[in-house]
């Protein structure tokens, strides 16, 4: 703060503003240059039920579910398979269709990396957009 004595008024007293600007202008490049670097989590995609009193269509009933058991077997839609055979299966099953959607179901009490490794080779297969299902999803709440 500053002080001029003297004058046709008498004593004034204002507030020096360029240190205070100069402070603001500081914050705002620091905020510019963290908010990229802020981390990115998983996009998700959770099926979604069809309302009340409407039947599910067709495109509802090809959907694509990779299921894995507590044991790590895998099953493309109650098909049994095995990681080195999910990625020509997933490729044969999606090679006609247009839309590239996949559901990964992994039983409770197994490691995500088993779910993760799933994503992985679904990607690895061309799939566009992977979801993730669980129990409460699948009940329909």
């Amino acid at each position: 703060m500053s002080m001029a004595v003297g004058g046709a008024g008498g004593p004034k007293s204002d507030i020096n503003m360029t240190p205070m600007i100069d402070v603001l202008l500081v914050l705002i490049i620091i905020f510019m240059v963290i908010t990229p670097l802020t981390p990115k989590g998983l996009e998700a995609l959770v099926p979604q039920p069809p309302p009340p009193g409407q039947k599910a269509n067709e495109s509802d009933l090809r959907t694509v579910v990779i299921t894995i058991d507590a044991q790590h077997n895998m099953a493309v839609n109650s098909e049994a398979t095995d990681e080195t055979k999910l990625g020509g299966r997933l490729e044969e099953i999606f090679k006609t269709r247009a839309e590239r959607v996949v559901f990964v179901k992994g039983d409770p009490g197994i490691d995500f990396q088993f779910v993760a490794r799933a994503i992985d080779i679904a990607h690895g297969a061309g799939i566009d957009k992977v979801g993730l299902m669980t129990a409460k999803v699948e009940a329909g709440q």
